[in-house]
């Protein structure tokens, strides 16, 4: 459960946040005293949301398409001017996918690199000014399991999550001295709509729930991980269902990737 000895009136924009894991970044943190910024493309969606909160006059909706790169600049602006500064970013939105290499589209390449990676480093690069400036921040990064490891139908997915940790480790490595935070979070299978979501080879919504997902760990549980790892300072944390198939996934390729590797290219896409 998030401290509000450590969230009370800090300042945070959740990207994402209209559903999913987002959603219970917003109910958990403004539990804890945190004023928001939640953005997604979904206005209404985010009005629910608000309204849901707990503290809806400590909300401000900030609509924002992660595929619109041209408005970002102005976003930040907005973001900052929403309640005079930005204390934390969850980089939270995002598309997952599911097709073989062999039949992906290279549109859908880029379209999941555009939301899932491009869009991250660029908020964070309009984000940083302000954090130098202040001498604080933390940037928060939702990967995935899938950042670690390689399985069957998820190349496109797993190749913009793979990115994530290794422009987010360079960061950490150059912004330390200015007292701004990096905590990369890798979720197990959460119980989301992250898969009836997911493009297909040629960019329809597949609108399947899968098995994992849907016996998934539940995203209010989740939340409360992610909100106790950002505030212990964790460089990367694994959140989602203790000591799962998931979990023991990241150790196996850690350890033992030959092995890792065989188990994988037979595993059962979800």
């Amino acid at each position: 459960m998030a401290s509000m000895s450590f969230y009370q009136n800090k300042i945070a924009w959740i990207t994402g946040a209209s559903s999913g894991i987002g959603e219970a970044l917003v109910y958990e943190l403004s539990k804890a005293g945190a004023k928001l910024i939640i953005s997604a493309r979904r206005e209404a969606e985010l009005e629910r949301v608000r309204q849901q909160s707990g503290h809806p006059e400590n909300v401000f909706i900030l609509p924002l398409d992660l595929e619109a790169p041209a408005t970002f600049d102005a976003a930040v602006q907005m973001a900052i001017a929403a309640f005079g500064r930005i204390d934390l970013v969850f980089h939270n939105g995002g598309i997952s996918q599911r097709s073989l290499v062999k039949d992906t589209l290279p549109a859908i390449h880029r379209k999941i690199m555009e939301i899932d990676y491009f869009s991250y480093i660029e908020l964070t690069r309009l984000l940083l000014p302000h954090f130098q400036q202040q001498r604080s921040g933390h940037l928060v990064v939702i990967s995935s399991v899938m950042g670690k490891i390689g399985t069957p139908l998820r190349s496109a997915y797993a190749a913009a999550k793979h990115a994530l940790h290794g422009y987010f480790d360079c960061l950490r490595a150059e912004v330390w001295k200015d007292n701004i935070g990096v905590t990369v979070i890798t979720p197990g299978y959460i119980r989301t709509k992250v898969t009836m979501n997911a493009v297909t080879a040629t960019g329809e919504k597949l609108n399947r729930e899968g098995k994992e997902i849907g016996n998934g760990y539940p995203a209010d549980r989740t939340a409360a991980q992610i909100a106790k790892a950002v505030e212990n300072g964790k460089y990367e944390k694994y959140v989602g269902k203790p000591f799962s198939k998931e979990w023991m996934a990241i150790q196996l390729m850690r350890f033992f990737p030959a092995m890792a590797m065989r188990v994988f290219r037979n595993a059962v896409p979800d």
